[in-house]
């Protein structure tokens, strides 16, 4: 089954055909990050914006790039899927109107993702084999979770963020040093080349409970750059691989710690976090010492891209079919992830 999908939660405007879910026939991301680093962040507005002008362009190159135009379009495609949220509700928007008006023109089914469940499910574009049960972790700029995957759209949370993200606390974090927007890339380079020990920054476990928690560690941060300013490039090295070591440790401690507790033996990442080098070297290293398999994908996958969306509605028709109500095509901007059936 060949899937055209597209992904407009944030601040990627992308597009994919994918066939059965894993064989990538094309794939087209369109970055806005040039138009947000001056802001430090994500302007909503700027984002719709950005969608509408970029949507056509991206759709068209996906389309090229697999054979694929509008006269052959219905030999081709078998279904139209795109993000129905969570997101920005007027970036979801444009692409819910694109990918709906597309599938009308041509008689196709639609299929709404949760563009959690994109992330979810990421890892098995390069990975087919991997079965539920397992664990899924989503780090990225706007969620951190722990979920128990226990069939394909068979979910138990077990914990999220209750403030800032983890990728949202790299992003801060990067403001308070002066960096470039995003913040996660940068840190994680400039990481690459400090001391770790340098800094003992807070590590928030909040034990007894499976959420996280980064706005302390951030206010860390913000209070030891107070009484030490930057006084060298070494210095601001290793304020970064301080600061990554504690938000990875965190990450890494407590999902292991799940992964035993529930008794399961896979553990899949997904979200623009799991591109972060640290991430992936522990996450590995430490499934490697507890007999667990950590499935990583690789970092175009990471980010939002239309591909993991195109994987996720081939694993959704399989379970739920090809009919949907109203309400489920609809775009939320807090959609909650919920069962399948």
């Amino acid at each position: 089954m060949n899937i055209f999908a597209i992904e407009t939660s944030c601040d990627e405007t992308s597009a994919a055909i994918v066939l059965n879910g894993t064989k990538i026939k094309s794939i087209i991301v369109s970055s806005q990050i040039k138009i947000h680093a001056k802001f430090s962040g994500i302007v909503p507005e700027l984002a719709s914006r950005s969608h509408i002008e970029n949507i056509n362009l991206v759709i068209h190159k996906a389309l090229k790039a697999a054979g694929v135009n509008f006269l052959n379009f219905r030999q081709h495609v078998d279904a139209v899927a795109y993000t129905v949220g969570p997101g920005l509700l007027g970036a979801l928007l444009v692409g819910a109107t694109a990918a709906r008006s597309i599938a009308c023109v041509y008689k196709k089914p639609v299929i709404p993702v949760n563009h959690l469940e994109g992330h979810i499910y990421s890892a098995f574009i390069e990975n087919e084999f991997i079965k539920p049960p397992f664990l899924s972790v989503v780090i990225s700029g706007g969620h951190t979770a722990i979920i128990i995957v226990k069939d394909f759209g068979k979910y138990k949370v077990l914990g999220n963020t209750r403030d800032d993200a983890a990728g949202e606390a790299f992003d801060k974090a990067a403001k308070m040093l002066g960096l470039r927007y995003p913040g996660g890339p940068v840190i994680d380079k400039k990481a690459n080349k400090g001391d770790s020990n340098a800094i003992r920054f807070p590590r928030p476990y909040m034990k007894g409970t499976w959420d996280f928690s980064f706005s302390g560690l951030k206010t860390s941060l913000l209070n030891y750059l107070r009484k030490n300013p930057i006084n060298s490039k070494k210095h601001l090295n290793d304020i970064c691989a301080s600061f990554r070591q504690a938000v990875v440790e965190t990450l890494c401690f407590k999902s292991f710690e799940a992964a035993k507790k529930f008794n399961l033996q896979q553990i899949v990442l997904g979200g623009g976090v799991s591109a972060n080098s640290l991430v992936r070297k522990m996450f590995l290293q430490n499934g490697q010492k507890n007999n667990i398999k950590v499935f990583i994908p690789s970092s175009i996958y990471c980010t939002d891209n239309a591909a993991m969306i195109a994987c996720t509605a081939y694993l959704k028709q399989k379970k739920c079919g090809l009919e949907y109500k109203q309400s489920d095509l609809k775009s939320s901007a807090c959609l909650k992830l919920i069962n399948w059936n």
